[in-house]
């Protein structure tokens, strides 16, 4: 992981002196600019409307509906209890398959948390720090499963982005929204996802995390990072290797195809959801 260079919650940080030379801002204003919620726009229902959703079908159970219709609420709360994920951070446009998870259910561990308050109220919560080291290993990981799918003549590069043997990533920015405090016990899961199709002349990648606690099936945390594609050998930037940008492309495109599948499948949901409530009065 050492190449990967970790930053705590703060926007910035001092680059290698290998960096310094070769002239890189530690935080390109074209990057900043790229850096944004990615909630895709026009869409008619409420932001919030997994906790909506599920709210209504509750309310169903205290009701005296129709036997079919009842049954018909309880199989979609199970399916929203099953396929939260997959709805939620999919319709960002993160490809939430168990291959893609750079870190999935990890255990949140007593000593993940410190304690703030005074002599009226302790208060314990998941340290900040902590978010961008579940991020970083998440990173990793989703790096990493790249070398897993690829064929035998790239493997080895791939696996090599972790290493500062020859052409490997650096870490030149990371920017931490946090959502909500986590605390223990949890599980969290980790997603990456492109923001944007790297290009063949690119010499950084652009990615955002999104932090999601398993317990209260929301995010707790995303992160913004900004990596640069490093040669150690040169020490310079340098660009992406051709085959690397095939499959980074590939991989933007399927996070749009995820992105428009599972927005058609929330709004099939909550359009479910009315026709119950229609039918139930």
């Amino acid at each position: 992981m050492a190449p990967l260079m970790r930053l705590s919650q703060t926007m910035r940080r001092t680059v290698p002196s290998a960096l310094s030379r070769a002239s890189i801002v530690p935080f390109a204003t074209g990057a900043i600019r790229q850096f944004h919620a990615t909630r895709p726009a026009g869409k008619s229902h409420n932001p919030r409307w997994l906790s909506d959703v599920k709210e209504r079908l509750k309310r169903f159970q205290e009701l005296d509906i129709p036997p079919q219709q009842a049954e018909k609420a309880k199989e979609l709360f199970n399916y929203v209890q099953t396929h939260w994920m997959e709805l939620l951070a999919g319709e960002e446009g993160f490809l939430t398959a168990k291959e893609w998870r750079g870190l999935d259910k990890h255990e949140v561990a007593w000593g993940d948390m410190d304690s703030m308050g005074n002599q009226y109220c302790r208060c314990r919560h998941v340290n900040n720090v902590m978010y961008n080291k579940y991020a970083e290993a998440a990173r990793v990981n989703w790096l990493r499963s790249f070398a897993a799918t690829s064929n035998s003549d790239h493997r080895q590069e791939w696996v090599e982005l972790m290493t500062p043997r020859s052409v490997g990533l650096i870490l030149r920015s990371i920017k931490t929204d946090y959502k909500f405090p986590m605390d223990f016990p949890d599980q969290t899961t980790v997603l990456h996802k492109l923001v944007s199709p790297p290009n063949y002349d690119s010499d950084h990648v652009l990615l955002e995390a999104v932090i999601l606690s398993e317990r209260h099936q929301r995010p707790a945390a995303r992160c913004f990072e900004d990596i640069v594609v490093f040669d150690y050998r040169a020490a310079k930037k340098t660009p992406l290797r051709g085959f690397m940008v095939d499959e980074l492309r590939k991989t933007f495109e399927k996070q749009e195809t995820s992105r428009k599948e599972c927005e058609d499948k929330i709004e099939g949901l909550i359009k479910a959801v009315k026709e119950i409530e229609t039918s139930a009065v």
